[in-house]
């Protein structure tokens, strides 16, 4: 009877142990698979990648004919900027900020429409839809313990980003 009792000790004894190693082999794994899903991000260095994310190969058309339509008159901004709804009003409007603008057709306006959906942030129900940068919470967000020397414009961005113009939001200036 004491041998049958000393088996299931040790049987007691071994499976608390065997179980913590079922998860860290576990927890072993999963870490590696993340480490390479977002490997795949990093394979780009960072010093090229010029806007705030990596654009998908399929967004990628998108955001070069935004930045062609809409960097010819002012510094595209990134989309992370202004939210959905802001984005969805000024692709549908043709009177753009005072300017009388030629709209956009398909299929390059749901090109850009998609790279701008997808890239935004939402709006909430009842917050009101901000048309200009420094009324976005987005770019309040994005902009952290950031002191200002002059209110914010769309072409103020040059002052802290050197390369907005060339759509680079992260090179900054020294300061």
């Amino acid at each position: 009877m004491s041998n049958i009792v000393k088996r299931k000790s040790r049987q007691l004894k071994r499976k608390p142990f065997g179980f913590i190693l079922i998860i860290l082999a576990w927890s072993l794994v999963m870490g590696w698979l993340f480490a390479w899903a977002t490997s795949v991000y990093s394979a780009t260095p960072t010093s090229e990648v010029g806007t705030v994310d990596v654009v998908p190969a399929q967004y990628q058309l998108g955001q070069d004919l935004y930045i062609e339509n809409c960097a010819t008159c002012h510094i595209a901004i990134p989309p992370a900027v202004l939210p959905t709804q802001t984005w969805k009003n000024l692709l549908e409007d043709s009177q753009h900020y005072g300017v009388q603008l030629k709209p956009l057709v398909d299929p390059p306006r749901i090109l850009v429409w998609r790279y701008l959906s997808t890239f935004s942030r939402t709006h909430l129900k009842d917050e009101e839809t901000p048309y200009r940068v420094n009324k976005s919470r987005f770019f309040n967000a994005l902009h952290p313990k950031v002191k200002l020397q002059r209110p914010v414009q769309i072409d103020s961005c040059v002052s802290c980003h050197p390369s907005a113009e060339e759509f680079n939001f992260r090179r900054l200036a020294s300061e």
